[in-house]
């Protein structure tokens, strides 16, 4: 997911981008809800692109690869360190014909260090990095992020390191090796934990829904459901202690501080369930957003993506699909006001830019026909 999120941002952005696959098409082609070798999700992440196969284990494919590089601006990979060197089409064999290429690595651990040759998912990422031993409730079993953060993370760091090496270029005349991985993005991500280990030496631990280093700042209960409160500051403290009807507790010495409300975080929270379960969720955020005071409801995905805002910010993108229909996908969170984003193009067919890709690149339509006897290309 990393690599192909990395390069659709770009492609969001307006760079053309060719998606190279192997003869079986990428593995998400056949993720649940596929028909034949196209599905939503490898549109969700792959919007934009241009797609042509390749197959790399012959000489012919790997002559067209790297034909294809010596043209190109940016080279994106997802592999496992040393696969793309064993085909003689890693960055210190590219580099040298085309120094100007921006080369961007993304692995499970990394280009470099002991474990480099190990595979990783954003699962196995998610436990090495520490995400799993912060998420969840205390005392409960191992549990990942929703979200594949260190697939999402390693593909927002390539594209902001290839984006600083695309600047470095505009001024040095020369391309440079980008290397990120799951693991660096997982560490890279911890921020407040980190922060909260090297400055303490305490080992963070999971705290459902609570801020590690503010409070009130988490969910809680109401009369019929959860919403979420942050008030995250002094004034806002004081400002919820008088909607809930308990002014007193800005003065009470367990909470005068931010410092000290972390400390006392579950007596807190318990204290202002105590009044929250008294009423609805729509009660309680009308009250709360009439004083000013972050809160929200906790949607679900149907939820969320019809909110107004939603609707407001164009976070749902459609495109038509000749074989899946009419899809929709998640917009563009980037919003510029003089180059915007284009998330509305769909995905490649498998190899459906491969004569177009190759002609473009300077192939004649025999010299095609002979890749694709050859086996080489589709």
């Amino acid at each position: 997911m990393a690599g192909p999120y990395c390069a659709m941002l770009l492609a969001d952005m307006g760079a053309r981008v060719i998606k190279v696959e192997p003869p079986a098409g990428d593995s998400t082609r056949v993720m649940a809800g596929s028909q034949g070798s196209d599905s939503a999700a490898f549109n969700a992440v792959n919007r934009g692109k241009l797609g042509i196969v390749l197959d790399l284990t012959k000489d012919q494919g790997r002559h067209v690869f790297t034909r294809l590089a010596r043209g190109a601006d940016i080279l994106v990979e997802n592999y496992r360190p040393g696969v793309m060197a064993r085909l003689g089409l890693d960055y210190a064999t590219l580099s040298v014909q085309h120094p100007r290429l921006i080369y961007a690595s993304i692995s499970g651990h990394g280009q470099t260090g002991p474990w480099a040759q190990k595979g990783g998912f954003d699962l196995i990422a998610q436990g090495l990095s520490g995400i799993m031993s912060v998420t969840g409730t205390p005392g409960g079993p191992p549990v990942k992020a929703g979200l594949p953060l260190t697939d999402l993370g390693a593909g927002l760091f390539a594209t902001i390191g290839v984006l600083g090496a695309l600047h470095h270029r505009t001024q040095s005349g020369r391309g440079q090796h980008v290397d990120t991985s799951l693991v660096d993005a997982g560490l890279a991500l911890s921020v407040w934990e980190v922060t909260d280990y090297v400055t303490t030496g305490n080992i963070p631990g999971p705290i459902g829904s609570a801020h590690r280093l503010t409070a009130p700042y988490q969910a809680v209960q109401c009369a019929d459901g959860h919403l979420t409160i942050g008030a995250a500051n002094d004034r806002n403290f004081a400002k919820l202690t008088t909607v809930l009807g308990h002014p007193e507790w800005a003065a009470d010495p367990r909470f005068v501080t931010n410092h000290l409300r972390v400390q006392h975080r579950t007596e807190l929270a318990a204290l202002i369930e105590e009044i929250t379960g008294t009423a609805p969720v729509a009660a309680w955020l009308e009250r709360l957003d009439a004083a000013g005071i972050p809160c929200g409801p906790i949607l679900n995905y149907e939820q969320a993506l019809s909110t107004p805002q939603a609707i407001a910010r164009e976070m749902v993108a459609e495109v038509d699909h000749p074989i899946l229909g009419r899809l929709k996908t998640v917009g563009t969170p980037i919003k510029m006001s003089e180059t915007p984003l284009n998330p509305g193009r769909r995905a490649p067919m498998l190899g459906e830019h491969t004569d177009e890709v190759l002609a473009n690149a300077g192939y004649s339509g025999d010299e095609i026909e002979q890749l694709r006897y050859a086996g080489a290309a589709l």
